[in-house]
């Protein structure tokens, strides 16, 4: 069974967000930081991971990521704040 990630990156003055979805996280991350995954995390320096969540299916994975790109920038904060209430970057490595 292959593990998927829904995650939220940030920037070094977590003002703005991106949710997106991976079946391999590290390696997603690090596309990130070489500024090699997405346009918009390139555009907006978004490198610092902060938050994510783990799923046995894909399909999960997607959905849930649909949701939260539709919350409200206060609802992803508070979602981010019961985990990881200092905002500090995870190291997944």
């Amino acid at each position: 069974m292959q593990l998927s990630f829904v995650y939220i990156l940030t920037n070094k003055y977590r003002t703005t967000f991106y949710i997106g979805v991976t079946s391999d996280l590290k390696k997603r991350l690090l596309e990130h930081q070489n500024k090699i995954a997405s346009v918009f995390t390139k555009k907006y320096n978004l490198t610092d991971l902060i938050y994510f969540e783990e799923f046995t299916s894909i399909h999960q994975a997607i959905s849930r990521e649909k949701q939260l790109k539709n919350w409200h920038k206060e609802w992803k904060l508070n979602l981010i704040k019961e985990k990881n209430p200092t905002l500090k970057t995870i190291d997944v490595y």
